[in-house]
């Protein structure tokens, strides 16, 4: 993985450490465009179900295959490959509200309880971080807890299939149902169409008949009926909100995720000879500056953004992606403008921020470093469990003199990577140094305490 990278798209991959005779993991991917987007979608869905659109993570994964599910309690992750495939937001905007229907529905605490514990919370200790395995485990901890985003990459892990997630995530028929019913009424209640679901459930129709390693695994672990099918055309077709296909802007987002996703994931030379110069739609010349990038031209990939700016000067994420070409291509100082640009449009974009911070500590120049711990702080309103944050943070600290907060920080990091004893060690590093009762201390007091609990639980 590389080590010096800002967002744009970043692909974490995380090891289900602590998995009987296994060594899986799964790749996750963080990207402020994208999250937002996919955020704008689900939030009239979850308001529609009576849940709190910011207790709620939507989760991408780094998997090709068409798919989509919940765990650990109320977290919707979603395939790259659902949402390259998908050919309209209101597809995805069906399976989100589907995946919400279960998660509404209570279908997770109705897992068969035979299933090994340690897996589940080895599973969500490395994907979300401690807040989720504690509300998976039944602990309790005082105070925020952090969670992960990792080290940028451009690789991906063997896919969510490899860690037993079909069986795992595998509803029922009864709950299949149950979730296309609650599904439909959150749409009508939002007041979208139902169109895509069925458009969604039309294309997996006919892969009940396939043999089970032909299909696709969203079939495998939600089970598909022609009944299931045949009562949402029904519905759709009732529905008063046939034709409300959601507001305009999200097909222009639609086509713009599809093209930056395609861009960062396959191989630069694909995308250029897929969108072609002659293309000057801006979801091509989008993808085309990522795969100049990619295939290191900066050159041509600056002229290709910089074209972008000159006509949509606010857009912020042309300026983010600006920034992450030159950092990539070590012009730190020249990515700080751009960065802060995109920030001053997303002030709320705390991923934007963690960048920002990193800039300022690859600078080395120890008159940045109040401003890099000052934004990292901020950060941490959405980003506690960001594993970059916190090794970011230990740097700050470190290089700042201030070595009791720095060993908080790595605890916090080393927690949410599954490596429990470093964080134990850490914290108790942190509790020799920090003024007894202080923030840090009374933090490094949790971070240990809930550290020695994950470690036994994954023994």
């Amino acid at each position: 993985m590389l080590a010096a990278a800002l967002v744009g798209i970043m692909v974490t991959v995380t090891s289900a450490s602590g998995v009987q005779a296994q060594n899986r993991s799964i790749a996750t991917i963080r990207d402020t465009e994208i999250e937002r987007i996919l955020r704008g979608y689900a939030s009239p869905l979850l308001l529609a179900a009576g849940l709190d659109p910011q207790a709620v993570r939507i989760i991408v994964v780094n998997d090709r295959a068409l798919n989509a599910f919940v765990a650990g309690g109320q977290n919707v992750f979603i395939n790259t490959g659902l949402l390259i495939r998908a050919q309209s937001p209101g597809q995805v905007v069906g399976v989100m509200a589907h995946e919400i229907g279960h998660i509404a529905g209570g279908h997770l605490a109705r897992l068969n309880e035979a299933l090994d514990q340690a897996r589940l919370v080895s599973l969500l200790t490395s994907v979300l971080g401690i807040a989720a395995v504690v509300v998976a485990s039944g602990q309790q901890s005082r105070s925020d807890v952090p969670t992960q985003r990792a080290l940028p990459g451009a690789g991906g892990g063997r896919g969510t299939g490899d860690i037993g997630l079909n069986q795992l995530l595998s509803f029922t028929r009864a709950q299949e149902n149950q979730a296309d019913q609650a599904a439909l009424a959150f749409l009508d209640t939002a007041g979208i169409s139902s169109r895509g679901l069925l458009e969604f459930m039309e294309i997996l129709g006919n892969q009940e008949f396939l043999a089970a390693g032909r299909q696709d695994p969203y079939v495998r672990t939600h089970p598909l009926s022609r009944d299931r099918v045949d009562a949402l055309r029904n519905h759709t077709q009732r529905s008063r909100f046939v034709n409300a296909l959601g507001p305009p802007e999200w097909v222009v987002q639609h086509r713009r995720m599809r093209a930056k996703l395609q861009a960062f994931i396959e191989p630069p030379q694909t995308t250029l000879l897929r969108v072609p110069a002659t293309d000057t739609s801006v979801d091509a010349r989008y993808a085309r500056a990522i795969a100049l990038f990619r295939g290191s031209d900066l050159n041509a990939a600056l002229t290709v953004i910089d074209g972008l700016l000159r006509e949509y000067p606010r857009d912020p994420y042309f300026h983010e992606l600006r920034a992450q070409m030159l950092f990539e291509n070590g012009r730190i100082a020249d990515a700080i403008p751009p960065l802060r640009q995109a920030l001053a449009l997303l002030p709320d974009a705390d991923l934007v921020r963690v960048d920002l911070a990193q800039a300022l500590i690859e600078l080395n120049d120890p008159r940045q470093l109040r401003e890099a711990q000052t934004l990292l702080t901020e950060s941490r309103r959405s980003e506690s469990a960001n594993s970059r944050m916190w090794r970011l943070t230990a740097i700050a600290y470190g290089r700042d003199g201030q070595p009791g907060l720095a060993a908080q920080a790595l605890a916090e990091q080393a927690v949410l990577e599954g490596r429990f004893g470093d964080a134990i060690d850490q914290s108790q590093r942190a509790i020799r140094t920090l003024p007894e009762g202080s923030a840090g201390w009374l933090r490094a007091q949790d971070v240990s305490a809930v550290a020695r609990t994950l470690r036994e639980q994954t023994r």
